[in-house]
């Protein structure tokens, strides 16, 4: 797989994310939200930074959003496999699929171990024969916390990639629909990510997704 190549690539883009949440009542309505859009820029000294535009809109009342859910927008929901996290996984060979008309290898991988702190990613890859890209990413943020004092629960969800730059494909759709079994009872939510915009550093023109 070329994910490292492709982070690469793509640590040389800005771009948008915007995270929408919603929660959901017993009867299917919605009863709450979380919407907040931030762009990922440079710095005049070069540096890769956030900046967050508007204020966050958080109307949620049954679902607390915690430092793990946060972490999991940046880092897991948007996952690449770099060289310096193929350790971290095992990986089995599931079969092959086409994906959005593209010959794939259906990989599944799981985390060997997770230690304290850690937020790794268990689903499944879907791989391009043709060269080994990523284009489609499906399962969870782990490990669940359940404890006697607190429960943080996690949502099923399905990241879809784009050819950006080249032959490059870069996320710009994470989704979830999901129902969380908490022991005060079961929480419906839904989870929709979007990554635009994306803009080469140093170069005017831009790409933009609409989805």
């Amino acid at each position: 797989m070329r994910e490292t190549e492709t982070a690469q690539a793509q640590s040389n883009y800005s771009y948008r994310q915007s995270v929408t949440i919603d929660e959901f009542d017993g009867h299917g309505a919605k009863s709450g939200g979380y919407h907040e859009i931030r762009d990922i820029i440079f710095s005049p000294r070069q540096e890769r930074t956030e900046q967050m535009i508007g204020k966050p809109a958080d109307t949620l009342s049954r679902l607390k959003l915690t430092d793990e859910d946060f972490r999991d927008v940046r880092e897991v929901q948007p996952f690449l496999l770099t060289n310096d996290q193929v350790f971290l996984y095992e990986t089995h060979f599931r079969g092959e699929e086409a994906m959005d008309g593209v010959d794939c290898y259906v990989i599944q991988i799981r985390p060997r171990q997770i230690l304290q702190g850690q937020r790794l990613f268990d689903g499944m890859l879907w791989v391009a024969k043709l060269d080994y890209s990523i284009i489609r990413s499906e399962g969870e943020a782990v490990p669940q916390v359940r404890t006697l004092k607190n429960e943080n629960l996690f949502p099923h969800f399905t990241t879809l990639r784009q050819k950006v730059e080249g032959d490059f494909w870069f996320p710009v759709t994470t989704y979830g629909d999901d129902t969380l079994y908490f022991r005060t009872g079961p929480q419906r939510m839904r989870l929709v990510i979007r990554y635009s915009d994306y803009k080469k550093f140093g170069v005017d023109s831009k790409i933009t997704f609409k989805n």
